[in-house]
């Protein structure tokens, strides 16, 4: 990359009279490729969520139901919505702030919100990544600390917490998390402090320096995860029972549509999966060319991220189903050692023993059989389904950190497939996080120019703000504040934002003229679709998903999952009166710069207009000065003879020359007339 994105950064000049949002920008660098630019938004949206959130979607609410769910949301709110940022973001070339700001100054307050809600994002998934890295450093080991349960001090009894739940299970909760039994207060877990100083190195760091090199530190991270994800494709395809879990994956069950519940989660995750509202992608194609295609960017990034989504499911569902199919046959010949020890009477067809080496398949059918007639749940004789084996702890850090684990202790050359996990995990959230970055950092060097002159100390010092403020999250109850801000600090204000963006675009901008600005980049006018989208069908959709919200929100009491070390289980339980003001407050704090500045933008309109009534009838406009539309004059237009207009400076000597000659013919002409008369 020629210009790096830090270098970009620094590219605003002037200050408008209203003290915050930079005037039109004179020159602004662009990317030094299309290839890195496609990149760093493939990378900023394809994040943690595409690897473990939405193959759970896909596989809890009905496999290709939910796909086709997915992908129908994804034309209606997901792609003319990020359209809408990539343009607004190109055609204005500013950050979050300064694009609503430059549509009206009352709607600043949109990208401030962006900011906020990004930091909150950036203080826990910071979390994840030391996570990811602690992990990673403990798949260097071999056998890999979680395949075995450890055992008593002097003793060869396994630990009872280890021994009621699993080994993957035990190493998360106790030995990664030292988890506490409830969110209440707790003491550091030290170790993983460290992870988490090393993380916000590795951010700060990349920011500073990595982007720097050539854009070889973009390429890899955005890069990497994909060469990782077909290794583990491949790999998958080979292992006995994925044809289950691709089976699993893609069966429909059409009644979920039914589900507005499933319709929220779809709207949600095509949400995220594009990053809209962070103002991330406002700020990346800021810096592009005037000219270029954003629209073909739009449709090009998002069918990446959801074909990305798609190749991630089925990774997880192949190594899921290979997972399964052995915890099931062990489950089988235990069951079959049980019904051999028992006496049934079981006459007639049908009804006859399992044989030692009877398969998970038969074994289902002979149970379902058998189950009819005799109560074999009573007997403690288990179904032993690979369906029900799959259900197990597949959500968010369970499917990470619990379940994919376990399943790779089953591989051959197991550490080798760990380490090359969690290092693609740690490329994916290192990706996303310097957008996060991106989407703090630039508005604010946009919109207060003197944090220009010491950029990289601002940088510095917002890393280590968060590193600080993230020490919540490093608690032996940590694990329990980092589901509480994924969960309400960024979803309802992100909507809120992203449906103040639709307004601010097709109805106060308006959508004709938006479309004539894109006519004017493009070449050409973009399908009419977009207009109706953006004003009806799109912001009508994120109203009704922001209704959705809030009424789960009311009618279900928030609850987070605890681990209970005594029962060696997850269990639910209320947040306490505290933490649920805590929850409410990253609500209403993310969402407040929106009515902030809206307040503060009319109050000193109504101020200006009252002096214009005390001071004189004329009414009184503001507007900009010279300096402010045109920059500062520059000295050595000066000095070479042109002033700031263009114009060539009056030359008084010159001219007093020319008017004392003129003056000189002038008497001469009237002797001469006075004489012929004479």
């Amino acid at each position: 990359m020629e210009k790096s994105l830090n270098e970009l950064e620094g590219s605003a000049t002037g200050e408008s009279s209203l003290g915050l949002i930079p005037a039109e920008v004179t020159s602004r660098p662009t990317w030094g490729s299309k290839v890195q630019y496609i990149l760093a938004q493939v990378g900023f949206s394809v994040g943690l969520g595409n690897v473990w959130r939405f193959p759970y979607l896909c596989h809890q609410n009905g496999g290709g139901s939910f796909l086709l769910l997915y992908f129908l949301l994804l034309l209606i709110i997901g792609i003319p919505l990020f359209f809408l940022e990539l343009a607004a973001g190109q055609s204005i070339r500013q950050g979050s702030i300064g694009v609503w700001k430059h549509i009206s100054p009352r709607l600043a307050g949109i990208g401030f919100a962006s900011c906020v809600v990004c930091s909150f994002v950036a203080l826990y998934y910071n979390v994840i990544i030391g996570w990811s890295l602690f992990y990673m450093f403990n798949s260097f080991y071999y056998p890999l600390p979680w395949e075995n349960c450890p055992t008593l001090p002097n003793q060869t009894v396994e630990v009872p917490e280890c021994a009621k739940s699993s080994p993957t299970t035990y190493f998360w909760y106790r030995s990664a998390l030292n988890i506490t039994n409830s969110i209440e207060g707790s003491e550091m877990n030290w170790p993983m402090t460290g992870f988490l100083i090393l993380a916000w190195f590795l951010v700060c760091g990349g920011m500073i320096k990595g982007i720097k090199s050539s854009g070889k530190v973009m390429y890899f991270s955005s890069l990497f995860p994909y060469v990782v994800l077909f290794c583990f494709l491949i790999r998958g395809f080979l292992l006995d029972g994925a044809a289950d879990g691709i089976r699993i994956m893609f069966t429909p069950k059409l009644e979920i549509w039914k589900d507005v519940q499933v319709w929220r989660q779809a709207a949600t995750q095509v949400f995220f999966a594009l990053g809209l509202g962070f103002g991330s992608v406002i700020a990346y194609s800021s810096y592009n060319d005037r000219y270029n295609n954003c629209h073909f960017d739009a449709i090009l990034v998002s069918f990446i991220n959801f074909m990305t989504s798609i190749l991630a499911t089925l990774v997880v569902f192949a190594v899921l189903g290979f997972r399964a199919n052995r915890i099931a046959e062990i489950c089988v010949k235990e069951n079959v050692w049980k019904v051999s020890n028992l006496s049934l009477n079981t006459s007639g067809p049908g009804l006859l023993f399992p044989s030692e080496n009877i398969t998970v398949a038969d074994y289902s059918k002979w149970y379902e059989e058998v189950n009819h007639q005799f109560p074999l749940e009573n007997l403690g004789i288990s179904h032993c389904r690979v369906e029900d084996e799959m259900k197990k702890g597949v959500e968010g850090t369970g499917l990470a950190f619990i379940v994919f684990t376990e399943a790779m202790t089953l591989l051959p050359a197991s550490p080798f497939w760990s380490v090359l996990f969690f290092l693609m995990l740690l490329n994916l959230g290192l990706s996303t996080m310097f957008g996060n970055m991106q989407g703090i950092i630039t508005p604010l060097l946009d919109n207060f120019p003197k944090l220009l002159k010491r950029k990289t100390l601002f940088t510095v010092l917002c890393c280590v703000c968060g590193l600080l403020i993230g020490l919540i999250f490093v608690q032996r109850s940590g694990s329990y504040f980092v589901s509480m801000f994924d969960d309400y600090s960024a979803t309802l204000p992100l909507i809120i934002v992203v449906i103040f963006e639709n307004i601010a675009v097709a109805w106060v901008y308006g959508a004709d003229r938006f479309m004539e600005d894109i006519q004017g980049m493009l070449g050409y006018r973009p399908w009419i679709l977009y207009k109706y989208m953006w004003k009806y069908v799109s912001l009508l959709a994120m109203m009704g998903l922001l209704l959705a919200s809030l009424i789960r929100m009311c009618i279900t009491q928030p609850t987070y999952q605890s681990w209970n070390q005594e029962k060696a289980e997850e269990i639910n339980l209320q947040y306490p009166k505290w933490a649920l003001g805590l929850l409410i407050s990253l609500i209403v704090v993310a969402s407040l710069p929106i009515p902030v500045v809206f307040l503060k933008e009319t109050l000193q309109s109504w101020l200006k207009r009252r002096r214009t009534k005390m001071y004189g009838q004329c009414e009184y406009r503001q507007g900009n000065i010279v300096d402010e539309i045109t920059g500062p004059v520059d000295e050595t237009i000066i000095n070479s003879g042109h002033v700031g207009n263009g114009y060539l400076p009056v030359e008084m000597e010159d001219m007093a020359e020319r008017g004392q000659l003129l003056n000189t013919a002038e008497d001469e002409a009237e002797e001469d007339t006075n004489n012929v008369h004479g």
